[in-house]
């Protein structure tokens, strides 16, 4: 029997668990184990709706894989032996692999500056925002929000937050202006919804420590806060490098064309937890870029198990949709390396379309359950299609 386990299900490890199945699903000699600390599926692209106080849609992962022959084990991965190939779960439960599959994402960087994990909210799974949103709710009118980072999750909450409560004061702040990596038509779009939402913009700034009412910058200078949201950068789990595996400076598996580890080709590395290089550089951690490598992983495991030689992984990007309240949104349509083209969606059109982009998932997971052919899954997007390529 050949054991392959996959540790992490967000979209990168559901994308690769329902792929794996599906190619495998006539097959009696593979068993699959799914890990994930819980059972409901995290919506990352919808958190800061969630911070906002909007109830989303519940998907249960043991619902969503159900009938596809695939094991889900509820807890924490605690610890990886690779000379042994075995994963500890909650420090009791040792499960064994012949093929693993790493997915266990990115956190919000809470240790590279003081104060921040003792007194700033973060939204990396649905309990932060809830507790986020339970804190919001109970702020008088005048209160001052304070988002730290100006990076599309920092730009999203700080519009959500402002569109669901206008009687805030809501702060954007970072060292870059938002949008930055857009095209100037798409920035001055974003910028000017942010103005529109009364979000005021602070940019040039270094966050040196935050405390419980307050932000400080370097070089002294401060910004009083009565709730403060950090979306200044993401770290890994040290558990890959714990284990011997090779990683960048960053803890990120280093993988090599077929996204398998540099050091232990039974590994594969998938999501926000991989280094994958490709012409244009080393991909960054997105549900656009996480959820290919699941495909890709789930089709190369699935040629060896019949001793064929899995193909390179190649990925371009595409867009970069955001939304900036309930009631609009901007689109940058992109070159495959991640830069702008002269393509933008505003307005009512963009929000039809980022919402198309945040149920995309569900269409793809479908697909690959009733018809098992990950290659076959299309994400439609107002109006345009994009094939996911394994």
């Amino acid at each position: 029997m050949t054991e392959i386990l996959i540790l992490g299900a967000g979209y990168a490890g559901m994308t690769a668990a329902t792929g794996l199945a599906a190619r495998t699903r006539k097959r009696d000699d593979v068993r699959i184990t799914l890990v994930n600390p819980q059972a409901r599926f995290t919506e990352r692209l919808r958190l800061h709706q969630t911070a906002a106080g909007e109830e989303v849609a519940d998907f249960q992962i043991p619902d969503m894989i159900e009938g596809m022959g695939v094991e889900f084990v509820q807890g924490w991965v605690t610890a990886i032996d690779a000379a042994a190939q075995t994963v500890l779960v909650d420090g009791t439960r040792a499960l064994r692999y012949d093929t693993l599959v790493y997915a266990l994402g990115s956190v919000a960087d809470t240790e590279s500056v003081p104060g921040v994990a003792d007194h700033a909210h973060t939204l990396y799974n649905l309990a932060e925002a809830r507790q986020l949103a339970s804190r919001l709710h109970r702020l008088e009118a005048g209160a001052r929000v304070v988002v730290c980072g100006t990076g599309l999750t920092g730009v999203e909450s700080a519009a959500e937050l402002a569109d669901r409560y206008p009687g805030l004061r809501v702060t954007l702040l970072g060292r870059a202006e938002p949008g930055a990596a857009l095209s100037e038509k798409a920035r001055t779009y974003l910028q000017d919804g942010l103005a529109r939402l009364g979000v005021t913009v602070r940019t040039g700034v270094e966050v040196a420590k935050v405390g419980p009412d307050i932000v400080e910058f370097v070089g002294g200078d401060y910004l009083p806060a009565d709730v403060v949201l950090w979306t200044a950068g993401v770290r890994v789990s040290p558990l890959a490098e714990q284990a011997g595996l090779t990683v960048d400076d960053r803890g990120r598996i280093v993988t090599d064309t077929v996204l398998r580890s540099v050091s232990h080709p039974n590994v594969y590395a998938i999501g926000d937890a991989a280094a994958v290089r490709q012409n244009y550089g080393v991909i960054h951690g997105t549900c656009q870029s996480g959820m290919p490598t699941g495909a890709h992983a789930a089709l190369s495991i699935a040629l060896e198990l019949k001793g064929r030689q899995p193909k390179p992984f190649r990925f371009g990007y595409f867009h970069l949709p955001i939304s900036l309240g309930r009631g609009d949104a901007v689109v940058q349509f992109t070159r495959p390396d991640d830069s702008p083209n002269r393509f933008v969606l505003t307005g009512k059109r963009a929000v039809s379309y980022k919402e198309a982009v945040n149920a995309a998932p569900w269409e793809v997971f479908g697909r690959v359950k009733k018809y098992g052919a990950v290659a076959s899954a299309v994400w439609r997007k107002g109006g345009r299609s994009t094939r996911i390529e394994a």
